[in-house]
């Protein structure tokens, strides 16, 4: 054993298939992930041992903004990426400013590995844990 957890991607989408392409994916690289196929099924976890959170922006009940806004009032640290096939929705939403990284469906896999790797060497680098 090499003596540190992998960290721990959280992914929040109500489409079982991009759940599983995203477990897929993150496992690939070497992080632990924990799926919730809704906000409140994720909220309803202990997320402080959360390092990232992945969620899409068009879920029923609680959309991905709304979880967002929850998830940085208890973890203002986490690092947080949005997923959306919808560019209307993320282009309002980036115009507004913020930290949130976006990514648009169909991503590109390498594309959101590298941005994940960056937020995590930087809430490495803050000191965050």
């Amino acid at each position: 054993m090499s003596g540190h957890a992998p960290p721990i991607v959280a992914v929040v989408d109500d489409d079982p298939r991009i759940l599983e392409s995203l477990e897929e994916l993150l496992e690939s690289a070497g992080y632990e992930v924990r799926i919730h196929s809704s906000g409140a099924s994720f909220l309803a976890r202990d997320i402080s041992k959360i390092d990232c959170l992945i969620t899409d922006v068009g879920m029923p009940a609680m959309d991905g903004f709304e979880l967002l806004a929850r998830v940085k009032q208890l973890r203002p640290e986490l690092p947080v990426f949005l997923i959306s096939g919808r560019r209307d929705l993320l282009q309002d939403r980036q115009a507004r400013g913020g930290d949130t990284e976006f990514f648009f469906k169909p991503f590109d896999g390498a594309a959101l590995l590298s941005a994940l790797g960056n937020a995590l060497k930087r809430r490495l680098a803050d000191g965050q844990q």
